[in-house]
């Protein structure tokens, strides 16, 4: 699939890290070492703009790295990009250590999956139809 884009940052186009990386690398497109205090949020900006094509979204989410390692997240994750959005990506940051984290120029600092969706119509009804589940919600099946 092929994505319009305009990169503004210092930086390549995000790329996939591995041959069968499924999220493209997002870098911090930032001019100086940006202090991330311990439950901060920190909008970041990318200095990448995108058109994606009707019927795709663009999905952000945490790098493992950073979330295992330094409790580096994305706070909406998976943050949701919809195809008519125009806009500069970035990446809404949350530091959940209890360690400050230095946030360096051009840095990975989340991953980001292009993904098709559907759009629905609502059909109401007066009754769902029959399943073994049922209404069994969280932890239904007594596992964790």
């Amino acid at each position: 699939m092929e994505i319009k884009v305009i990169n503004t940052s210092k930086y390549p186009l995000p790329e996939y890290a591995t041959e069968f990386s499924a999220g493209l690398d997002l870098r911090a497109n930032i001019d100086e070492d940006t202090i991330l205090k311990p439950m901060q949020r920190l909008l970041v900006p990318t200095g990448i703009f995108i058109e994606l094509h009707d019927g795709c979204e663009a999905q952000v989410r945490p790098r493992s790295g950073l979330a295992w390692k330094f409790g580096i997240t994305v706070v909406n994750a998976p943050a949701t990009i919809d195809p008519d959005y125009r806009g500069e990506l970035k990446v809404a940051l949350v530091n959940l250590s209890t360690e400050i984290f230095m946030l360096k120029p051009g840095e990975r600092i989340a991953q980001m999956v292009v993904a098709r969706f559907e759009r629905i119509r609502w059909k109401p009804v007066e009754a769902l139809s029959e399943t073994a589940r049922g209404a069994g919600g969280f932890g239904h099946t007594g596992l964790g």
